[in-house]
């Protein structure tokens, strides 16, 4: 009996909409990774991409346990010599929302082009609204 391995055209992808209101971020990141990763499914085979599309709202409004929001640091660096800056999460979730929750899904997928092809299918939105109505995502609930 061979092992069986799925092909590109085998694989069927959904869209699902999570509500990030109130959910806890480590929480949520991980299983929104383990579902753009498609570990889900029976089907997982780790070198593919057969993982879902992702859709969060309101991530404005995602929860931190703890002192995390004082303590938590977001770095970046210019290149230069003393270049270093760095910005805790309270003021990241004021300037930027989405970025806070994709920077923790990108820590949880792969580093390779296979994790970079994986955060293309995520999509991350303050508010309410998206603009991915067109492909009938449906409600997933944690």
């Amino acid at each position: 009996m061979k092992t069986y391995s799925p092909t590109a055209a085998e694989l069927d992808r959904e869209w699902y909409v999570v509500d990030a209101e109130d959910k806890i971020l480590g929480r949520l990141a991980s299983t929104i990774a383990m579902r753009l990763r498609g570990k889900h499914k029976p089907e997982f085979v780790p070198h593919m991409d057969n993982g879902d599309f992702i859709v969060v709202i309101n991530a404005e409004k995602v929860k931190v346990t703890g002192a995390k929001l004082d303590q938590k640091m977001y770095n970046r660096h210019s290149g230069y010599m003393g270049g270093l800056k760095q910005t805790n999460l309270r003021t990241m979730l004021q300037k930027k929302p989405e970025h806070v929750l994709q920077h923790a899904v990108k820590g949880m997928l792969p580093k390779n082009r296979l994790g970079r092809a994986l955060l293309k299918k995520l999509k991350v939105y303050t508010g309410t609204e998206h603009p991915h109505a067109a492909q009938q995502p449906k409600q997933l609930d944690f």
